[in-house]
């Protein structure tokens, strides 16, 4: 009987590992979001790119083990007189409301699910900029499955040459100066040419348990093993 409750408990751990995760985007905003996905090339597919999440509602998708990419919100969306859809931040550049790229500044949310050893690796990102707070959680997983992000408004302590949509975003050093040291291109292209700059500086002080940088994420890079599920919280209470 102990041998056949073991191999009963190793079929549902199995099992749970091979569906993948379960995501459940949550908008604590007082205004609505449209969450965007960017999937990696050689990922699974959702059945979604793009869509609408109306202010203090939440939605659910199932992603398959395997599944690899990004998630961000939008804010500011709709169509234009001549029919085609942008969004004031985050704007994917599809002209509709699903997407096939992400549209920086953004905060990202970025994943990859059932690694080696069943291992899904998760971060916020602000490499890309920030135009949301967001924040991670893990639950029903192996190991401590630790909250990641950032649940500061960052827009609030953007330098004014950062900023981008008349302060809706805030955009990185990077993508102003286009310079190699803030971009981390050659001759910074490695963690030990590539710092903190005063810029990341300010970006890492406010959102601690994000990335701030190209070579941030070693540090930041979190995991959870055997089936955890993920809600991706869009401005959340402070943490």
């Amino acid at each position: 009987m102990d041998h056949l409750i073991l191999r009963l408990l190793l079929l549902l751990v199995i099992s749970k590992g091979v569906s993948g995760a379960t995501f459940t985007f949550v908008n604590s905003c007082d205004y609505t979001v449209w969450p965007g996905i960017l999937e990696r090339p050689d990922s699974p597919r959702l059945n979604s790119t793009g869509f609408e999440l109306p202010r203090q509602t939440s939605r659910t998708f199932q992603a398959p083990t395997r599944w690899s990419g990004r998630f961000w919100g939008r804010t500011g969306c709709n169509f234009n007189a001549s029919g085609s859809w942008s969004c004031q931040t985050g704007d994917c550049g599809s002209g509709t409301v699903e997407c096939n790229g992400t549209g920086p500044p953004a905060t990202l949310a970025e994943f990859t699910l059932g690694g080696v050893g069943g291992q899904d690796f998760y971060d916020v990102s602000l490499v890309d900029g920030f135009n949301l707070p967001v924040i991670v959680e893990g639950t029903g997983g192996s190991g401590q499955c630790p909250w990641t992000g950032c649940s500061t408004d960052l827009n609030l302590q953007c330098p004014a040459e950062l900023q981008s949509g008349n302060g809706s975003a805030c955009n990185t050093a990077c993508q102003v100066f286009r310079s190699a040291d803030y971009c981390c291109f050659a001759p910074y292209g490695s963690p030990s040419t590539c710092r903190q700059s005063v810029y990341s500086e300010i970006f890492k002080a406010a959102c601690p348990k994000s990335y701030s940088y190209a070579y941030d994420d070693f540090k930041d890079t979190l995991q959870c093993t055997n089936g955890a599920d993920y809600t991706v919280t869009f401005c959340p209470s402070s943490r």
